[in-house]
């Protein structure tokens, strides 16, 4: 029996992994505490909401006694942190949200399982992190586990100083420690602000794409479900006080991943292919836009036995089909309304 928060679980990344590990771990206490911020949605979870093993806290990681209180009452051994927040653009608008949520918000959870784990003997506390803290990398070369930190954003130095908060209480408390830092996740249900799920919906609704720049970043791609699969791995199987890098060994440039969308949907909608290339603008580029990420697997392939299964079409033609259904089904209810 494990009694393990997880924050942030009705986000994109955190309903996947609240899902698999509700239905595939029955023996297992999930507690999921999430804010339900602009990026959260209940509804991704409506599946699993019957569940014995499952419950769900509407809270903030920044209120320490609200995190006493369900360290106490539910007796949590275990910590998945995917609470933060995320997207590049909102960091450049607001820094101070990106520290006070995902170094503070980290901290205070640090702070909570150090105070209730005397003895850390079966407890786990796992940092999910990003690749973007590693800054960028040039025409060659992977992101290792071993690669100097050089974050350019506000969110990629929210997120750093969050894996290097979580490691000092490793050497410092003795506090049991794992992190992941994962390639972009891709999937059904991804918040409507990231590139693959916005580009998919300019396509259906006819409105123009925008690409920063030239298009050309280079960005690692990986199914959402795949990164899950990883972090159970990561969970069950990961050496305390280790970093793991997952990545979906899918490197496209901006402008390529938004030419495949266009490919996939316009032959779903029955257009001639290539007819929505005509809505690509490109856009005055990002502020500080890192150039290429890409992840070195050989860790977790050769410590854990983890690979990426999804083939980067079929996770990007089963993604286009959620948003298509998701897109015929809102229009149908406004037809009805009318």
């Amino acid at each position: 029996m494990k009694n393990i928060l997880i924050t942030g679980g009705a986000g994109f990344i955190g309903s996947h992994l609240v899902r698999h590990f509700v239905l595939k771990y029955p023996n297992y206490s999930i507690i999921n505490l999430d804010l339900l911020s602009y990026a959260g949605d209940l509804s991704r979870l409506d599946s699993i909401t019957d569940k014995k093993n499952y419950n769900f806290i509407n809270g903030d990681i920044n209120d320490f006694q609200l995190l006493n209180e369900l360290f106490r009452k539910y007796k949590i051994d275990s910590v998945i942190n995917l609470a933060a927040e995320s997207h590049v653009d909102n960091s450049i608008k607001n820094p101070t949200k990106f520290a006070e949520t995902n170094i503070m918000g980290t901290l205070n959870l640090l702070n909570v399982s150090n105070k209730f784990w005397k003895d850390p003997i079966n407890k786990i506390f796992y940092h999910i992190s990003t690749d973007e803290v590693y800054g960028e990398l040039g025409e060659k070369g992977l992101f290792k586990e071993t690669s100097r930190y050089n974050p350019k954003s506000p969110y990629s130095a929210s997120k750093a100083s969050s894996d290097h908060l979580t490691k000092s209480f490793f050497y410092t408390f003795n506090l049991p420690i794992i992190i992941s830092n994962c390639s972009n996740n891709y999937g059904p249900d991804q918040h409507s602000e990231k590139l693959i799920p916005l580009t998919i919906n300019k396509i259906l609704n006819n409105q123009k794409i925008p690409i920063y720049g030239d298009g050309k970043n280079i960005r690692d791609w990986i199914f959402v479900k795949d990164h899950v699969d990883a972090i159970d791995k990561i969970f069950h199987n990961g050496k305390i006080g280790e970093t793991y890098n997952v990545g979906g060994n899918n490197e496209l440039t901006n402008l390529e991943l938004v030419k495949k969308i266009i490919e996939i949907t316009d032959s779903k909608l029955g257009r001639t292919t290539g007819t929505s290339q005509d809505l690509i603008s490109f856009v005055e580029d990002r502020k500080g836009h890192d150039y290429r990420y890409a992840i070195d697997n050989t860790k977790i392939n050769k410590d854990l036995n983890w690979y990426p299964k999804t083939i980067f079409k079929e996770g990007l033609d089963h993604t286009i089909n959620s948003y298509i259904e998701n897109f015929n089904n809102n229009n149908n209810i406004v037809n009805l309304k009318k």
